[in-house]
């Protein structure tokens, strides 16, 4: 799959640039369509970008925001990427955005990844917007190299969901949405930053093995174009 890259001399430039892609891209499909939908992804990486898109001008009443995946910790955890959001994400404009989080009190978490795709079934047929990040490890989502579902994970014929992942050196269980339901975001985005970073992405691109490498996955088999936004 064809992909562009961006480059921006600073992570603030990029958090700018992104917020505004994303900012319009939401508001097109609101108009278009009355309603729109954003999946993001956590780390320390979207901080900026989530700052600056919260207090974008659109009708944020008319936007769902969901996870790309979560660990498997209640909301309150530092640990959680619904915390991350609800701090950078959720505030100022984007107060009044529907957030639809991944992670239910459940005897399970495959009992929890069964709550999170009834909850989140209207609004992942595509999202609009989905931005992925990507670990060290190319690891994209809570697609990890050798997890225990990732074969069923990338798989595009599982169907749009949320199943579970567990894997050696990802912690926690974890939530995650499959391939198939962001694959075809219309604005896909893989944003990284840093030289590390980016020498994985080349690693990445010059092999072929989603096994070693899940964001090869992407990067080859998405089926909607591939924004890439990264800075040093």
């Amino acid at each position: 799959m064809a992909s562009t890259f961006h480059e921006f001399a600073n992570g603030a430039d990029l958090a700018a640039a992104l917020a505004d892609k994303v900012a319009k891209q939401l508001s097109a499909t609101i108009s278009s369509k009355g309603a729109a939908s954003i999946a993001v992804s956590g780390g320390s990486t979207p901080k900026r970008f989530f700052e600056a898109l919260s207090g974008k001008d659109l009708d944020w009443t008319k936007v769902s925001v969901t996870l790309v995946d979560e660990r498997f910790v209640p909301a309150d955890s530092p640990r959680s990427n619904h915390l991350l959001v609800a701090t950078h994400l959720l505030k100022d404009k984007a107060a009044a955005t529907t957030f639809i989080p991944l992670y239910h009190e459940a005897a399970t978490i495959d009992a929890a990844a069964e709550i999170a795709t009834g909850k989140t079934a209207s609004i992942c047929n595509p999202f609009d917007v989905a931005i992925l990040g990507m670990g060290g490890d190319g690891h994209t989502a809570s697609f990890f190299p050798r997890g225990n579902h990732l074969a069923k994970a990338l798989n595009l014929s599982t169907p749009r969901g949320v199943m579970t992942m567990a894997a050696e050196g990802a912690g926690e269980e974890r939530l995650t949405f499959t391939f198939s339901s962001l694959s075809d975001a219309p604005l896909l985005v893989l944003h990284i930053e840093g030289q590390e970073k980016k020498d994985v992405l080349a690693k990445a691109e010059a092999g072929s093995d989603e096994t070693d490498m899940p964001i090869r996955a992407v990067l080859n088999r998405a089926v909607s174009p591939l924004e890439i936004y990264w800075a040093p």
